[in-house]
Parts: structure tokens; C-alpha cells; sequence
């Protein structure tokens, strides 16, 4: 069920303390943690605590916590020193995407040129 921890996935696992991971920040709601393959100087994960598949499942699921993952992106890359020379966040939404762990989260990615188009 959407919003329930799932025992198969990885970051349901990071959100209880299961798995380690470099966490940055954390509020009631997300944790924003260093992705373990950076694609950027920096490079943080930030995922709802509550398990959604994807982005448009917690969009449609918990608009509220779709909000503060964007907050709190603004807030990863405050904090990484990034957001003044700029920044992106990306959802990707489905295998063909590139979507490894099918638990929404959001990558924050900073620090060098990021060219256009992504992939």
C-alpha cells in the first residue's frame, strides 16, 4: 500500500535505520542523504519518508510531502553550497528512465556544468 514502508526496498531500509547511509539532512518527513554513485561534485538523494513507487504516485498520494522533498532539495543545496551557481533536481520515473530503487526520491546534483539535454 502506498505511504507503508515496503521490506523489499532500499530506502524504506535507510529510512529505519537498517542500511547506513551519509545522511545530510532530515525533517519529519524526508531524509536527504550522499547518492553512493555521484553523477556530481554534489550529489544527494532526497526521499520522502513514506513510500511511494515514484514521483507522480506521491504528487497525486501526498502532495504535502511531494512539497517538502522540494523544500527540502532547495534546502540539500543551500547547504552543499550550490544553489548560487546553480543546481538540478530530477525525478526519474520508470526503469526507461533510469529509476533503479522504486521509491520516489528526488536527486540533487551540483558543482559543475550540467549540460542540456540530461542523459
Amino acid at each position: 500500500m502506498a505511504g507503508e514502508p515496503q521490506a523489499d526496498c532500499l530506502f524504506c531500509k535507510i529510512v529505519a535505520g537498517d542500511v547506513p547511509a551519509t545522511v545530510v539532512r532530515e525533517t519529519a518527513t524526508t531524509v536527504a542523504f550522499q547518492d553512493i554513485n555521484p553523477q556530481a561534485p554534489s550529489h544527494v538523494l532526497v526521499i520522502p519518508k513514506a513510500h511511494y513507487p515514484d514521483a507522480a504516485s506521491l504528487a497525486e498520494g501526498a502532495p504535502e510531502v511531494a512539497a517538502d522533498v522540494l523544500r527540502e532539495a532547495g534546502a540539500v543545496a543551500a547547504q552543499e553550497k550550490v544553489a548560487e551557481n546553480g543546481y538540478r533536481v530530477v525525478f526519474n520515473t520508470g526503469s526507461g528512465a533510469g529509476q533503479t530503487v522504486f521509491h520516489a526520491h528526488a536527486h540533487v546534483l551540483g558543482g559543475r556544468g550540467l549540460n542540456w539535454p540530461p542523459g
